[in-house]
């Protein structure tokens, strides 16, 4: 069976509920659940499948401290790991929606990670995300604050 670690950033608490929920779903115990405020990116060693989010703020910036452990984890080589994206945003913000997702999966492209859970955002409404790249959604985009119901 292989082991999932879960890596979320949040600010204001969004992005750790989902997380939560993911956990729940997934079966995966609380202690597998980082923020990684508090992560070294060196954790992801103890997994085989990685699930990282991340809420996108202002202009369709990544969050802070997802920012700061992506920079780490930049430097590992993630070969053998398969990678699921999550991030929540507010499709509003037409031209920025859910950045984050595309921000997590470009800067690790170059990690040798495999990349799984693509995601059909039919019925939302956007008109630009960094998280459809060549036509596909790259993780799961939520928005909580428009469709709270999905």
């Amino acid at each position: 069976m292989k082991k999932i670690g879960i890596f979320y950033g949040s600010t204001t608490g969004t992005t750790l509920e989902v997380a939560q929920e993911i956990a729940r779903q997934l079966d995966v115990k609380a202690e597998d659940v980082h923020d990684v405020a508090l992560a070294a990116p060196s954790a992801v060693a103890d997994y085989d499948v990685l699930v990282i989010g991340a809420s996108t703020w202002g202009a369709g910036d990544l969050q802070d401290d997802m920012a700061t452990f992506l920079d780490g984890l930049q430097s590992l080589d993630l070969e053998g790991k398969e990678v699921a994206i999550f991030g929540c945003g507010d499709d509003s913000m037409s031209d920025t929606f859910c950045n984050s997702v595309g921000e997590i999966y470009h800067r690790l492209h170059d990690t040798k990670a495999m990349f799984i859970a693509p995601f059909n955002n039919d019925g939302y409404n956007y008109q630009h995300s960094d998280s459809d790249v060549h036509g596909m959604i790259v993780g799961l985009c939520i928005d909580n604050v428009n469709h709270a119901d999905e």
